[in-house]
């Protein structure tokens, strides 16, 4: 039932704002609906160090009020790092891991981002929190190898997530209900550093649901030389589980935990089964 009343609502509001955008003062005001929204910001104090997201909407807001909930594992690893470290955020989404480790940290983040939707809202997020000079956008998409291919999208609202480069699998393994796509180019970690001259990492964080294992199969070299690795699996997801286990155990990585928070040992997703998952040296 709630789909079907938000369905409908979401009708009669594209209606009117269709309506709307055939006369001037309807531009002017939808215009301004628009800007304020994006405007709107949010400021979270998580064990003293505080941050500011643009939050426009309800996905973004989201991330902002659950960032110490949501992923804890993530931010006690973040908290362990040597100040100064070079970090790869690999599907950094809107950033709020990116500015974390910037500011709690003083590290040096690529944050590397392909939507065209989180961009936005990643780059307002990065200047929100005066890290420009921190945070590094790197807006491609990582792979196995270097390649044209489409990112494609199960969500195209600010904030969204679920999306693969160049596969059409998502997160768990299965087919992906796509709704968006747009072609672009991928690379691969070794390409990164070659190609692009972007610093190897000290430590990697990353999160691309579904293709991790291709991010580390082109990125052996690279891995060689990294410290630590947080990277989210699925466990009933075996390609992605067992590959990700034999690249990182062939890096040199020794296997420390998994983890994600409590309440989504309750969930009826595919949550339920996806840890973070933390490898050491």
């Amino acid at each position: 039932m709630k789909k079907v009343i938000k369905s409908l609502l979401k009708a009669i509001v594209n209606w009117m704002v269709a309506l709307a955008r055939n006369f001037r003062i309807g531009r002017y005001v939808y215009e301004q609906i628009l800007d304020g929204s994006m405007s709107q910001t949010k400021e979270i104090d998580h064990s003293g160090i505080k941050l500011k997201f643009a939050v426009p909407n309800s996905l973004s807001n989201y991330r902002a009020d659950s960032f110490s909930t949501k992923e804890p594992e993530t931010l006690e690893w973040i908290d362990a790092m040597p100040e100064g470290s070079i970090v790869w955020d690999i599907g950094a989404n809107v950033g709020i891991y990116s500015c974390y480790a910037a500011k709690r940290r003083n590290c040096r983040v690529f944050a590397f981002e392909p939507s065209v939707f989180n961009l936005e809202l990643l780059a307002r997020n990065i200047f929100l929190n005066r890290l420009t000079k921190r945070v590094t956008i790197v807006p491609l998409p990582l792979s196995d190898v270097l390649s044209l291919n489409n990112l494609n999208m199960t969500c195209t609202a600010w904030g969204g997530a679920m999306s693969t480069f160049g596969q059409s699998y998502g997160h768990d393994g299965k087919i992906m209900q796509k709704v968006f796509e747009f072609p672009t180019i991928g690379l691969s970690m070794v390409d990164a550093v070659e190609r692009l001259k972007i610093p190897p990492p000290d430590y990697i964080k990353m999160d691309v649901d579904g293709i991790e294992h291709l991010v580390l199969k082109g990125g052996m070299s690279v891995l060689s030389t990294t410290k630590g690795v947080l990277i989210e699996i699925n466990d009933k997801f075996n390609t992605q589980a067992n590959e990700a286990d034999l690249y990182l155990r062939e890096a040199g990585f020794t296997f420390k935990e998994k983890r994600h928070a409590e309440y989504f040992d309750v969930d009826t997703t595919a949550a339920k089964y996806t840890y973070n998952q933390i490898w050491v040296k």
